[in-house]
C-alpha cells in the first residue's frame, strides 16, 4: 500500500472548516479503495499566527513541509498593506518550493450557474517571477516595481502549458501586453513561440491581455489551454472563475518539480466563518487534484464524480449556490455519494 505524508494548513477563516469537510471526503474515498493512505502532517501558518509566532510562515512549519511530497491548504488571510508586512504565505511556499506553475481549471457544472454550457478551460500562469518577485523601491516621492521575466522562467511555463495542451485539445493561447510592455513580454512571447517548435500539432494563437479579458467574456468556449505571466494569470483565472459559478467552486494547483500545494482560489471570507455555511467544493476540488498528484487517479475521479452527483441532486447546496445545507451537510452529501 502506497503511503504519502502530506501537510494539512487549514488557515484562516473559514479555512479550518471546509479543510474539516475535504479531509473527511477524502477519508471516506481513502476507505473505500483501501489501497492507499494519505498520512496528513498538520501545520500552522497564515494571518491567525502572527501574533504567537511574529510570521505567518514558522520556521517548524518550512520543516515540516520540507518532509512532504505536496500540501493541501485553506484560504489565508494577506497582511495588512503595509510595506513592512510579511508576503503572503502562499507567495513565500511558491517562492521557496519553485512552485512556478499555478494551473486553475475552469469548467461548467451541473446545477451551477455559468456563462454557457460548455465551458472548460485552463489559465495556466507562471507563478514565480513578473510583479509577483516582490522587488519594489521609493525614490522620493514615487515607488517603483520591478517587474522580472527571463527567458529560462518563460521556457520554463511555456512548455509545461504544451504538454497540458496536447493531453487536451491541442489548443494553446498566450496572453501579454507586447505592445506596451515591448521588452519584458517581448521575452515571454519569444519563449513561447521557440516552444512551439517542440510541438507542433497544438495550434498556437495569441491575445493582448485587455482583448483576452473581452474575449472570455464573449466566447470563453472558444479557449482552452491559456498561458500567461504572473499578474495577469491572476486576474484572468479569477475572470475565468467567475464564467461558472464563481471562486467557490474552482481550485487551483501549485507546481514545481518536486513539490506541490493545492487550494482553493477564494479568500478566507471572514464575514462568514465560524457560521459553517462555507462552500467547501473548491477545496474538495482541491484535494481531488492532489489526489491526482499522487497518481491516484481513480480515487480522483471518484471525488469528482460524487461531486457531480451531489450537484446534479441540486437538494443538498450551501448558500452561495442557492441552497440552506451547511458546510459539513454538504460534505456528508458527498460522502453518500461516493463510489468505485
Amino acid at each position: 500500500m502506497n503511503t504519502y505524508r502530506v501537510a494539512l494548513l487549514p488557515g484562516d477563516g473559514i479555512g479550518p472548516e471546509i479543510v474539516k469537510a475535504t479531509v473527511k471526503v477524502l477519508t471516506a474515498i481513502e476507505d473505500l479503495f483501501g489501497t492507499y493512505k494519505v498520512d496528513w502532517q498538520p501545520g500552522e501558518a497564515g494571518f491567525s499566527v502572527i501574533e504567537k509566532y511574529g510570521t505567518n510562515l514558522p520556521s517548524h512549519t518550512v520543516e515540516m513541509l520540507k518532509t512532504t511530497v505536496a500540501a493541501l491548504k485553506g484560504p489565508m488571510t494577506t497582511p495588512p498593506q503595509d510595506p513592512t508586512s510579511q508576503q503572503s504565505a502562499t507567495i513565500q511556499m511558491r517562492k521557496m518550493f519553485e512552485l512556478y506553475a499555478n494551473v486553475r481549471p475552469c469548467f461548467t457544472l451541473p446545477g451551477v450557474p455559468s456563462l454557457k454550457p460548455n465551458i472548460d478551460l485552463v489559465i495556466v500562469r507562471e507563478n514565480t517571477e513578473g510583479l509577483y518577485a516582490g522587488i519594489e523601491f521609493d525614490i522620493g516621492e514615487a515607488a517603483v516595481a520591478i517587474r522580472i521575466i527571463s527567458k529560462k522562467g518563460s521556457e520554463r511555463i511555456a512548455r509545461f502549458a504544451f504538454q497540458l495542451a496536447m493531453q487536451r485539445k491541442k489548443h494553446l493561447t498566450y496572453v501579454h501586453k507586447g505592445n506596451v510592455l515591448k521588452l519584458t513580454d517581448g521575452v515571454f512571447n519569444q519563449a513561447v513561440r521557440d516552444v512551439s517548435k517542440e510541438f507542433p500539432q497544438v495550434k498556437v494563437n495569441n491575445y493582448i491581455v485587455d482583448a483576452m479579458a473581452m474575449a472570455l467574456i464573449r466566447n470563453p468556449e472558444d479557449f482552452d489551454v491559456v498561458v500567461t505571466t504572473n499578474l495577469f494569470g491572476d486576474i484572468l483565472s479569477d475572470e475565468a472563475a467567475q464564467l461558472v459559478g464563481g471562486v467557490g467552486v474552482m481550485s487551483g494547483a501549485n507546481l514545481g518539480e518536486t513539490w506541490a500545494l493545492f487550494e482553493p482560489v477564494h479568500g478566507s471570507a471572514p464575514d462568514i466563518s465560524g457560521k459553517g455555511i462555507a462552500n467547501p467544493i473548491a477545496t474538495i476540488f482541491a484535494g481531488k487534484r492532489l489526489l491526482e498528484y499522487l497518481g491516484e487517479k481513480d480515487a480522483a475521479l471518484s471525488v469528482e464524480k460524487a461531486v457531480i452527483r451531489v450537484l446534479k441532486d441540486g437538494i443538498t447546496l450551501t448558500p452561495d449556490l442557492g441552497g440552506t445545507a451547511k458546510t459539513s451537510e454538504i460534505a456528508d452529501a458527498i460522502v453518500a455519494m461516493v463510489e468505485l
